[in-house]
């Protein structure tokens, strides 16, 4: 692929406004030395403003949501590409959102631009465990976890139950779940069903990957060890 192409594909521009860059200077080799349109240069050797390019297609990102932040291109309000590099955005292939997380829940959010990798996360057969923190309205009434671990669950105007659940008591009214499937609005169902509200919620894990100190609103570039973590848990 051309090298104009290529960076307009990563979102620093259209290809008119990238060839603008090449006449500027701004486009050079780590060394600092000036490209031109037509070299012919490894992608982790090209910097623009001196700065390295952002990774090629099959980017995997890490993302610490914000409660407040949608899911979504183009909802009204906050999004969550707000909170990334604007010509992320632009990017080609897109880059979408692994599944999605409510716009009043926070916590682990993936983001890749890789069509297959996302499949195999979202994929029922996958079966990868998500994990979520809750605090509820009221206390938990002590059968919660047999309930959840049953694989008889009905969610209200649904006629498949659920998989088997793993509920973990914190106190009275926080409690960890995880859950191998991703119904829509599926945590706060299940809760409603035994007759609780979740107030907050928080998803912790996705397979073996957490957030490992990211605050929220930061992100990362997930490394080889990152996807390895990923499946460990399947």
């Amino acid at each position: 692929m051309k090298l104009v192409k290529h960076i307009a594909n990563l979102g620093y521009g259209s290809r008119r406004q990238v060839q603008w860059m090449f006449r500027e200077g701004r486009v050079t080799d780590s060394a600092g030395e000036v490209l031109y349109a037509d070299d012919r240069v490894a992608h982790e050797a090209v910097c623009i403003d001196g700065e390295p390019l952002d990774p090629p297609p099959g980017l995997l990102l890490v993302l610490h949501k914000p409660v407040g932040y949608t899911c979504s291109t183009k909802d009204a309000g906050r999004l969550v590409y707000d909170l990334l590099p604007p010509r992320f955005r632009l990017r080609d292939p897109v880059l979408s959102t692994v599944g999605r997380l409510d716009r009043d829940t926070s916590g682990l959010l993936l983001l890749t631009d890789d069509g297959q990798l996302l499949h195999r996360i979202i994929s029922p057969k996958a079966n990868l465990p998500k994990t979520y923190e809750a605090t509820l309205a009221r206390p938990l009434r002590g059968d919660e976890a047999d309930v959840f671990a049953s694989g008889t669950l009905l969610l209200e105007s649904e006629t498949t139950p659920l998989k088997p659940a793993r509920l973990e008591v914190i106190d009275a009214t926080h409690a960890r779940l995880t859950i191998g499937e991703g119904r829509y609005h599926q945590v706060r169902r299940m809760f409603a069903a035994v007759g609780n509200h979740v107030e907050a919620l928080h998803r912790s894990r996705v397979g073996g990957l957490a957030l490992d100190g990211l605050a929220e609103g930061e992100w990362r570039i997930a490394g080889d060890e990152d996807r390895a973590r990923l499946f460990d848990a399947v």
